[in-house]
């Protein structure tokens, strides 16, 4: 049984009123909502409360939950509008600045350029790198920055981003092609790749 179908076995229970099932699902997807969340308000703090929020908003929404997503999908669209909403009552835009960590920039899109021998050379390659690529989410409009970090971060598949930002499908390969396009093009200097390569 895969994990869209369990999570859809917990959704069915605490529908039923399960709160057990509930806070299992809250104990599986805590974490990567609160990960998801930091990179819009960037506060722990705040991050932890907004996850908080979010999750009972989900649970309070859960009757009308019909599955048509996986509910991770429809709980990060949940976690992203809980986050929008509250920069928004704060007079706050969602930030240009998505960081990368060394782990999470491992997660990304060929990575093996940052897995050679560790070497004074190569880390400090591995750190120029992620200092690039967080450049250049920087200067990404929020739909590209949001598009990639939910592809290359999260692992959503297309489908599922689609869902999420509420958006065709189509749209979502764009944002993520322009989105690529942007990193490949402030990487190329470092990397010494040509215009042909993308890394």
């Amino acid at each position: 049984m895969g994990d869209r179908e369990v999570d859809q076995q917990l959704v069915e229970r605490a529908q039923r009123g399960d709160r057990h099932a509930f806070e299992l699902l809250v104990g599986k997807y805590q974490r990567r909502l609160g990960r998801l969340i930091n990179r819009f308000v960037r506060d722990a703090a705040e991050a932890e409360d907004l996850t908080q929020e979010a999750f009972i908003k989900a649970y309070r929404a859960l009757p009308a939950f019909r599955g048509d997503s996986a509910f991770y999908t429809w709980l990060y669209r949940i976690g992203i509008n809980t986050a929008k909403n509250h920069l928004l009552a704060q007079g706050r835009r969602a930030p240009t600045n998505t960081a990368f960590d060394a782990e999470e920039a491992e997660d990304f899109e060929d990575a093996s350029l940052l897995h050679e021998v560790a070497t004074p050379e190569n880390e400090l390659m591995s750190k120029q790198v992620v200092a690039v690529v967080n450049s250049s989410l920087q200067q990404l409009p929020e739909d590209l920055r949001t598009a990639l970090t939910l592809r290359e971060i999260e692992g959503l598949s297309y489908e599922e981003i689609a869902s999420v930002m509420n958006c065709p499908i189509g749209t979502v390969r764009s944002r993520i092609f322009r989105a690529r396009e942007v990193v490949a093009t402030n990487l190329r200097p470092l990397l010494g790749t040509n215009e042909n390569n993308r890394w």
